[in-house]
């Protein structure tokens, strides 16, 4: 199956809390994958500030208002198409919502990781692509 549709998130997370959230990226990753996504990636900057040759672009840091304790994450699931996203993300959530009755405080790792305010997400159809 090919990929033609995907969620991005862009996120910020303090550098003494990354491997707290490369734990939880993995659960993550297992409960997608466990319920149909094609692929997922957890990305952490490392060259957020490149020499674009005079381009203008804006970086990475100065985009999210990065601090010096903290790393820049690009993600992404890949779907097959939006609607199998709305399916496999349907399971994913009825899956949360199952964990949370169990574990009422499951999600408190969560808002204790990463700045909601500087949390980002969208879907995106795959418009161009090397395969």
């Amino acid at each position: 199956m090919k990929a033609t549709y995907i969620d991005a998130y862009g996120l910020v997370i303090p550098q003494d809390k990354v491997e707290k959230y490369k734990k939880m990226a993995q659960d993550g990753c297992n409960i997608w994958m466990k319920y149909g996504a094609l692929s997922y990636r957890e990305c952490m900057g490392q060259d957020l500030s490149p020499d674009m040759g005079g381009m203008g672009w804006l970086p990475f840091p100065q985009l999210v208002n990065l601090r010096d304790n903290e790393t820049v994450w690009f993600s992404y699931i890949e779907y097959a198409s939006k609607e199998h996203r709305d399916e496999v993300n349907t399971k994913v959530m009825a899956h949360w919502e199952e964990k949370s009755k169990e574990d009422p405080g499951s999600m408190d790792d969560c808002m204790d990781v990463m700045d909601m305010k500087r949390f980002s997400t969208g879907g995106f159809s795959i418009e161009v692509s090397n395969s």
